[in-house]
């Protein structure tokens, strides 16, 4: 079984995402990094990554080519402290969900992983 499947598909990476987004909102280290003002287009896109990364349908690889995480990250400023603005809001986003504690962990550690990888600032 797929994590996609284990939360119950793509309505809870959709309700993940929504609740990571409304905290990104009102950050002040966060919110200047996202150029617009709506972050209905950057929810959309986490959703789709996300769901397709845990094993749901493809659909953000057949609308936007392969994810390119680093890449796409590179024109955002992103050192230490959006990282851990990030991860803390998403580490928040995750344990507002129902989750069975082995998918919890597993998204977190990856979430963990995945924001790191993304510093491309000196400290």
């Amino acid at each position: 079984m797929t994590v996609f499947e284990a939360v119950g598909g793509g309505a809870t990476f959709r309700t993940l995402v929504e609740r990571f987004y409304a905290r990104v909102a009102t950050d002040p280290i966060l919110r200047p990094i996202y150029p617009d003002d709506d972050l209905s287009s950057a929810t959309e896109r986490l959703t789709l990554f996300l769901i397709q990364y845990w094993g749901g349908p493809d659909t953000y690889s057949a609308t936007r080519g392969h994810p390119r995480l680093r890449l796409r990250h590179q024109p955002f400023a992103i050192g230490q402290a959006e990282r851990d603005a990030w991860l803390r809001h998403m580490t928040a986003a995750v344990e507002s969900l129902d989750l069975p504690p082995g998918v919890r962990k597993e998204l977190l550690d990856y979430f963990d992983t995945a924001s790191t990888a993304m510093i491309n600032r000196p400290v």
